[in-house]
């Protein structure tokens, strides 16, 4: 019989594997966490309970709770007095199992960008309101450090990273968990191309001290609690820093094609 057909010749749905019991546990702990309210630092049950609770061996279980854990939800205590304990998983977790995702897709700058325009704008305004005076120092410090001249490639790569994380800051005041989470998410995209393409090295002075302007002008903004001109100077500012990378990125390209055994 023909791979991927049903016993009638006629092609069927591709066959969808049973989960693991282990896989169900898991599963059933984040229902709990919903349908319960459960809250970090909410001991789970016993291994013994668990072993009663799904009829399962002691293997099986220990296999959830490293899963649950492996994904930042449980922390776990071996000895007397062990357990396992809800956690508040970190950004980080979520972050980098979706960077992974998208590693062997190759995302550029451009798209990127595609989703950055709509979600810096929206961080920004929802932003207004909520940076304290230790905000506002951070992100001056942020630019004061991007404003000079760099004189070394690491300054250039410093830099640009610098730039990445002034968005950083808004990202992590913002009061919506989702927005919030996009913007910082898609920062870190962004640096993984920055970084990894190596996309600092052309050295365009206009970029930096763009970035710059704007970020002066949004934090006199920011100041001013003027939320109209915040989302024009942010959306203006990712369109132009989308234009300088697609820049950086040509560039880039050119000289790899250039240097002498690339080709």
């Amino acid at each position: 019989m023909a791979e991927g057909r049903s016993a009638g010749g006629r092609r069927g749905a591709p066959t969808r594997r049973r989960p693991k019991l282990s896989e169900l546990i898991v599963e059933d702990v984040k229902r709990r966490i919903v349908t319960e309210q459960l809250k970090p630092g909410d001991r789970l049950p016993g291994e013994a309970e668990l072993i009663r609770l799904h009829g399962c061996s002691k293997g099986t279980v220990r296999e959830a709770l490293k899963g649950l854990e492996v994904e930042g939800l449980v922390v776990s205590r071996t000895g007397p007095g062990g357990g396992a304990w809800l956690a508040r998983p970190t950004h980080d977790h979520a972050s980098r199992a979706l960077r992974n995702f998208l590693q062997f897709r190759h995302p550029d700058g451009h798209q990127i960008y595609a989703l950055r325009k709509l979600i810096e704008p929206e961080v920004a305004v929802l932003a207004v309101g909520r940076l304290g005076p230790a905000d506002f120092d951070v992100l001056e410090a942020n630019i004061a450090l991007c404003a000079h001249e760099p004189v070394t490639e690491e300054e250039q790569r410093i830099q640009r990273i610098a730039e990445i994380d002034f968005h950083n800051v808004l990202a992590d005041v913002c009061p919506n968990p989702i927005f919030g989470f996009l913007g910082r998410f898609l920062n870190e995209l962004l640096r993984d191309v920055v970084v990894l393409k190596k996309v600092y090295l052309p050295e365009r002075r206009q970029f930096g001290l763009n970035n710059v302007d704007y970020h002066r002008r949004l934090i006199d903004a920011l100041r001013r609690e003027d939320a109209a001109e915040v989302r024009r100077l942010m959306l203006d500012h990712m369109c132009d820093a989308e234009d300088h990378l697609d820049a950086l990125e040509a560039e880039v390209a050119r000289r790899f094609l250039l240097e002498p055994g690339s080709g």
